[in-house]
């Protein structure tokens, strides 16, 4: 099986060169239908999609957050800007958390930033979140090459016709692990977040 695996990382490495994220200017600072929030989370996330005609968010994805707390009600049938904010974070938690852990996660930002009054609300959070963004950029293209590179190294002794997709099969397996050693990370630290916040609840009950 014959892979241009040279044509593929140059493929990849250039698609992670371009990713984005929404910028808070870019959000409207008014308050936003249904309707409107689903065609603008389209048209700022399109380049996240896998597949064309892959949805980014449905009327009723964001109806089940807001029954399953991890989104605030909209007030009148209109989304803020907060409520956007809440929601990009939900889309990329989504892909790598259950429900439950993006409550655990969330639920102490929108209690206590959600309509702050004061400096430190959910746009100074999501800016300083996504201002890590170039470097880290940077450094994912840095580590793909290097686990790249190491997988080059591997099967030099397979049989010629199948030696390339034995490669890349290294590549995605580096890959995968790198992605399984972070997601079992998350949850444990997400574990003792829970953790934490339950005896605090049961402290303020006494």
């Amino acid at each position: 099986m014959s892979v241009n695996t040279d044509s593929m990382i140059h493929n990849i490495l250039d698609r992670v060169s371009r990713i984005g994220y929404v910028k808070p200017e870019d959000i409207p600072n008014i308050d936003l239908y249904m309707d409107q929030v689903t065609t603008f989370m389209e048209a700022q996330l399109a380049h996240s999609k896998r597949y064309e005609d892959d949805k980014i968010l449905t009327k009723t994805m964001i109806n089940n957050y807001a029954k399953n707390n991890l989104l605030p009600s909209p007030e009148k049938k209109r989304y803020s800007k907060e409520h956007l904010l809440v929601l990009i974070f939900i889309y990329y938690f989504k892909n790598i958390l259950s429900i439950s852990d993006i409550q655990t996660l969330l639920g102490p930002l929108t209690d206590k930033y959600f309509k702050s009054m004061e400096d430190m609300d959910l746009t100074a959070i999501y800016n300083e979140v996504f201002s890590m963004e170039k470097g880290q950029i940077e450094s994912l293209q840095k580590e793909l090459l290097e686990r790249y590179e190491i997988a080059q190294g591997t099967f030099e002794n397979a049989p010629e016709e199948d030696r390339d997709f034995l490669k890349l099969f290294s590549f995605i397996c580096l890959l995968s692990f790198d992605v399984y050693v972070k997601k079992m990370l998350i949850e444990q630290m997400i574990d003792e977040l829970r953790a934490a916040t339950d005896t605090d609840t049961k402290h303020k009950k006494k």
